[in-house]
């Protein structure tokens, strides 16, 4: 992780940009206190496909039945 003044950063943003993609975060700072992070922004996950678990879940017939312990109170 590299720190980096806020007026180095905007003199070497390219550079800051090659380290941030080759994995190392650059933290710039301002009066010595860390006030922004540059990172690299990671490929997307596989979105997700409506639909994928069916089969997978099993709801009983009996499902909307009141339950025993209920009954007293319906």
């Amino acid at each position: 992780m590299h720190n980096i003044d806020i007026n180095q950063a905007e003199q070497q943003l390219s550079e800051l940009v090659n380290h941030a993609v080759s994995g190392d975060a650059v933290v710039i700072t301002k009066n010595g206190k860390p006030v922004a992070k540059l990172v690299a922004i990671t490929e997307h996950k596989q979105q997700r496909q409506f639909g994928s678990a069916k089969g997978l879940i099993k709801i009983s017939d009996d499902f909307d039945e009141p339950l025993e312990d209920f009954k007293e109170y319906m």
